[in-house]
């Protein structure tokens, strides 16, 4: 014995056993919920460490992802978690399997999850971000499991026929497409791309040109027919300025792009005829709701709204940390919420824009980080409503707020 205690024995770092500890724990849950596990050996280190296939009924899915999994509480980061992308930037975001991040918080002893492929794939090969972000809304235990297979199941599936379509045209020009969206691909002769996106029953489409730098813009048929008619420069302009919608020669699109444009309105003619008010969704907000969304400008809208978030946290200084734990304990987020939250709130300096938000350091939108004032927006509101442009803003945009006014 006194030969032992007088040599110097090696030392298990703590960091393996929490490390070690967060993929035990995950990989309990994922078993107990009749998932297939495969641990990949700890002495290969080529950024996963699980590969999970789920199952449903019983039955073994086709849908497999990997996982890389850390433990401990030196990952926090702003008011979320972070896992170093490093050197798995290429095989995490052009893998055939898509690969999610997991983080096990020892002190709450919570499961926290990010989708690192999504992430990586979003943001485009030329900054690949140096950090999966992960929200601590990203909760994955017993309650959340269900509706995170879901989220997973659908993700593996983007890549599968028409869908896998969409989605490569979505992370080229950095759209999110409903599988019911009428979406539609030309390239001309220079090898430029041109996206045309429509929801079924609007009379508005959104055209995105890789010539403009995917900057989504409006268009109409009549908009585009203005081109085929001769018109005065001067009335050109006064009509786009009163509808909001681009001309042809605004985009400066050649004669066969205006008319495959046309082609792609005719085309979905007949779908269109549907009812408008099955509309619902805009992706400009939290969750935004109204059939006329099209009608009101997006800076018209976030202006006000960011308006109201100040006049609110001028009243309620308290406002944002109370908005956040009414997010928090809301319990299962949607899925698109938790996925755009991850690399929010994974970031300082964004994190710390929203917690200084006030009108002494915001007036215009000129103020604040675009991504400061999302964050800002998903933490304070629920939902927006907008109704019909022959209301006043205050009547056309409803906010409804996480935590109800005074």
């Amino acid at each position: 014995m006194e030969y032992f205690q007088g040599m110097d024995m090696p030392r298990i770092p703590k960091g393996r056993r929490v490390g070690q500890a967060a993929v035990n724990a995950l990989r309990t849950l994922f078993e107990e919920h009749d998932h297939i596990v495969q641990e990949i050996s700890g002495q290969n280190d080529f950024g996963e460490d699980l590969y999970v296939t789920f199952t449903h009924d019983g039955r073994v899915t086709s849908d497999t992802i990997k996982v890389q999994v850390k433990g401990g509480d030196s990952w926090r980061r702003g008011n979320g978690y972070a896992v170093p992308v490093g050197r798995h930037v290429d095989t995490w975001a052009n893998g055939n399997i898509p690969v999610y991040c997991v983080v096990y918080d020892p002190d709450a002893k919570r499961l926290h999850w990010a989708n690192g492929t999504q992430q990586l794939r979003q943001s485009g090969s030329l900054h690949p971000p140096r950090f999966i972000g992960v929200s601590p809304n990203a909760v994955l235990d017993g309650s959340t499991m269900a509706s995170f297979v879901a989220q997973a199941r659908r993700y593996v599936g983007r890549y599968r026929g028409r869908q896998a379509v969409l989605t490569h045209l979505g992370e080229m020009s950095g759209v999110e497409f409903d599988p019911g969206d009428h979406v539609l691909h030309f390239v001309n002769g220079d090898d430029e791309d041109l996206i045309f996106w429509k929801r079924p029953g609007d009379t508005v489409a959104t055209l995105l040109l890789s010539t403009q730098g995917w900057e989504p813009v409006l268009v109409s048929l009549e908009s585009l027919l203005r081109s085929q008619r001769v018109v005065s420069e001067d009335e050109r302009d006064s009509a786009s300025a009163a509808d909001g919608l681009w001309a042809a020669e605004d985009l400066e699109l050649s004669q066969s792009e205006v008319m495959w444009a046309i082609s792609c309105f005719i085309s979905t003619e007949q779908a269109d005829e549907g009812p408008e008010d099955d509309l619902a969704e805009c992706e400009g907000c939290p969750s935004c709701t109204g059939e006329e969304h099209a009608d009101i400008a997006a800076d018209v809208l976030h202006e006000y709204v960011l308006a109201r978030v100040l006049d609110r946290i001028e009243a309620e200084p308290d406002l944002m940390q109370r908005s956040i734990l009414a997010m928090r304990e809301e319990g299962e987020l949607d899925p698109d919420i938790v996925a755009e939250l991850g690399p929010l709130e994974s970031d300082p300096s964004i994190v710390s824009q929203v917690n200084k938000l006030s009108r002494a350091t915001v007036t215009t939108m000129d103020d604040i980080e675009p991504k400061a004032l999302r964050l800002a927006i998903l933490y304070l509101i629920h939902r927006i409503y907008v109704g019909g442009p022959s209301l006043s803003p205050d009547q056309q945009i409803r906010i409804l707020w996480r935590i109800p006014e005074l």
